[in-house]
Parts: structure tokens; C-alpha cells; sequence
């Protein structure tokens, strides 16, 4: 299947996380419209979020896979300039819109307010939104999601949490993913997951192989889909 659509920023358009405060409420007001929008046409919003390499479009991808014959399902795929992982999504039958956002760090609502227009969100249940690899600037960016989800690895090492603990104060649930290699590269992934509880103590913590599949039934009811 075809990828139904690719936004493209435009000069000037990305609100930049270096600019002041009033470019965050300008976005936290944009997120809050894109939330209401949703709800109006019941459409459960999932913001993926995490590293490059992390496993967020694995993750997708297992998710999808499970659960296109219970709902009717779009992707929003972030990526600085290319199309190929929203190419890869998009075999598995579901509408993809790539969204590149250039040399940008980050979604913002603005952007994903300018995909949910190429939607038909009466034909869609639930909407993935993966965000641009990164742990730092899009804690900051809200997109009017439902819920958030952050994909880390072990192969980024025993400290990623503690390092970047901003992303993980409003995330429903953290996919530690990769397990299979938390030997290898001298990872407790228990200790991840206890840091991810000392920051959010309410977040879920799920381990994770999405090359396999492990645990992604899990991050599915975590998720509570």
C-alpha cells in the first residue's frame, strides 16, 4: 500500500525549542485543539516517542500487526527528510502520513494539525504518531495524543533514563526494548525500569524484543487497547 500522504515543514513553520515560552503555549494551545479534535470522531491517540535505533517503528509495526483487524488504524511517521520507515508501515495495509520535519529535532502540534486535515478521521479508531528520534526535545512539544509511550534500548546503555528524565514524567507507558541483548551490553534492565518508576511512578514498564515480539502483547494492554 501506497503512503497516503508526506508533510513537509515549511520555512519558519517548526516551533523551535530554543525560542520562549510563548512558542510552548502557542503549541499546548494547538495540542489541546488536536485532542479535541480526536475525541469529537473517537480516535485513540498514541504519541511513540524515543531514540533513533530505539525500536519505535518495530514497535509500530508488532502493534499494527496485532491490532488491524480490531481497529482501523493510521500512522503518522516523523523522520528529518526520508519516507523509508513510513514505507515499511505502510505494508502492513494501514493509512501512513510521513511527516519530515527537515533539520527539526521534533513533532510539534502544528505539524500534526496539518496531517489530521489529510485524514478522514471518521474511517480511523486509532492513530500512532511516532515521533522524530530524540529523548530531549519533544518531552516539551505535547501533540494532543491521548497517551505517550517512550521506547528506549539497552544498547544505549544503563544510564539513558536518569540522563534524560523529562521524557519519561508523562509517559503511560516505557518499552525497554532489546532485551535480548541486556547481557551483551552489561545492562540491568530491572535497574532501568526502577529508574523509570523513581521519575514516574505511574508509568508501565514493559521489557521488550520487538524483533521477536516479546512483551508487545503486553504494551498493548498496558496501553489498554
Amino acid at each position: 500500500m501506497n503512503i497516503k500522504d508526506v508533510i513537509r515543514a515549511e520555512e519558519g513553520e517548526i516551533f523551535d525549542i530554543e525560542l520562549d515560552e510563548n512558542v510552548l503555549k502557542a503549541n499546548a494551545k494547538l495540542a489541546q485543539q488536536n485532542r479535541e479534535l480526536l475525541l469529537k470522531h473517537g480516535v485513540n491517540s498514541i504519541d511513540v516517542m524515543g531514540s533513533i535505533g530505539a525500536g519505535k517503528t518495530s514497535l509500530i509495526e508488532k502493534m499494527v500487526e496485532k491490532l488491524k483487524t480490531r481497529y482501523r488504524i493510521a500512522v503518522f511517521k516523523g523522520d528529518l527528510t526520508t519516507t523509508i520507515d513510513a514505507e515499511i508501515i505502510s505494508r502492513h495495509g494501514v493509512d501512513v502520513i510521513a511527516i519530515n520535519t527537515g533539520k527539526e529535532c521534533h513533532l510539534d502540534a502544528n505539524l500534526v494539525h496539518k496531517a489530521l486535515k489529510r485524514l478522514n478521521l471518521k474511517m480511523v479508531d486509532l492513530l500512532f504518531i511516532e515521533n522524530v528520534g530524540n529523548l530531549i526535545c519533544p518531552a516539551e512539544f505535547p501533540l494532543g495524543s491521548e497517551k505517550r509511550i517512550v521506547v528506549i534500548s539497552v544498547t544505549e546503555g544503563p544510564y539513558m533514563v536518569v540522563k534524560h528524565p523529562f521524557i519519561f514524567m508523562d509517559a503511560d507507558v516505557v518499552a525497554i526494548n532489546k532485551v535480548d541483548l541486556a547481557e551483551a551490553m552489561e545492562v540491568d534492565v530491572t535497574k532501568l525500569g526502577g529508574d523509570v518508576k523513581k521519575i514516574n511512578p505511574k508509568a508501565a514498564v514493559v521489557a521488550t524484543n520487538c524483533r521477536t515480539g516479546e512483551g508487545v502483547n503486553q504494551v498493548i494492554a498496558a496501553l489498554k487497547l
